[in-house]
């Protein structure tokens, strides 16, 4: 007796891979000229790749270096902080909530970064004591703006690079709470998880894939930010540093390039980390699953046939 079953087996593909060569064409030009500039630069005196060499690894380039780190690593936790807790009154039923947070991201979010930093470093001018008491009645506080903000030029500086940043953290913590469907919050809660409980072990892990991309570019983008501290003024970080020593010795390409170099150089081990954080919030994704993983989950998806048919 024909088992009509097998007649019904398509045969199979063979698929030949489509051969595209204009991108090695493409490729060809690109290595060529990449290869040209590098000789160029290389032989190129106005670049003095001497100078270069001599201030690569000088030690106030080196305390730049650190400085700029630090501005870095100071305004990302506190402008998290702040955007969670932006984010959150976004998302509250309190209409006083939502609108004042929503006024701080228009603020933040509609001016530039630069005109922050230069407004934050007259504000000493703006406000010249600040003073904590009871209205038209005795002052129990009085602090001193402008000789707090002349002394604490770095200070000032971390905070209007923080302050801007809480604008854009809080609309991609806000993206990636709402990116969790309703009913794992529900779930949770049936199971009796309070709110905070449910937030840090159900939404929270599946919120960080959407969160932690976005937040590696932004501390990416706000180590190269560092550069516009100058506006407050603060010029202790690498390029007020760079820039100084090329007011000195004039020849600002070579100090262009070191700065360049220590900007690369800090954002390659960026993201290095930000790469591993991705794929440690990714496991489970079917995307990030090995060739015999993917193999297992087929053989497991395929339909079940009864013997004898």
């Amino acid at each position: 007796m024909t088992d009509h079953h097998t007649s019904d087996v398509p045969a199979p593909i063979k698929a030949v891979p489509l051969k595209h060569p204009g991108q090695w064409v493409v490729g060809v030009i690109i290595v060529i000229l990449a290869v040209l500039f590098v000789y160029g630069a290389a032989t190129n005196d106005a670049y003095k790749w001497s100078t270069y060499g001599d201030y690569l690894f000088e030690q106030r380039i080196l305390s730049g270096v650190g400085y700029t780190l630090a501005l870095t690593v100071l305004s990302m936790i506190i402008g998290v902080i702040l955007g969670v807790i932006v984010a959150v009154m976004r998302m509250s039923p309190n209409a006083v909530f939502r609108w004042t947070s929503w006024v701080y991201l228009w603020i933040f979010r509609g001016t530039p970064v630069y005109v922050q930093l230069v407004l934050w470093g007259l504000v000493g001018s703006i406000y010249q004591t600040v003073n904590v008491g009871i209205p038209w009645g005795p002052t129990f506080v009085e602090v001193n703006i402008q000789e707090f903000s002349l002394k604490n030029v770095f200070v000032i500086a971390v905070i209007g690079l923080a302050l801007n940043e809480a604008a854009y953290m809080a609309e991609i913590v806000r993206a990636g709470i709402s990116s969790v469907g309703e009913g794992q919050m529900e779930a949770s809660t049936a199971l009796g998880m309070t709110w905070w409980q449910a937030m840090r072990r159900t939404v929270l892990p599946q919120a960080m894939r959407v969160i932690i991309p976005p937040t590696g570019n932004e501390v990416i983008s706000m180590l190269k930010t560092t550069s516009l501290v100058s506006a407050v003024p603060f010029t202790l970080d690498l390029f007020g540093r760079q820039r100084d020593i090329s007011g000195v010795n004039f020849q600002p390409i070579p100090m262009l390039l070191v700065a360049s170099t220590w900007y690369l150089v800090v954002t390659s081990v960026l993201m290095v980390g930000q790469y591993y954080l991705e794929r440690h919030y990714s496991k489970g994704s079917s995307r990030n699953l090995s060739g015999r993983q993917l193999a297992a989950l087929a053989a497991a998806n395929e339909p079940i046939v009864e013997e004898g048919k």
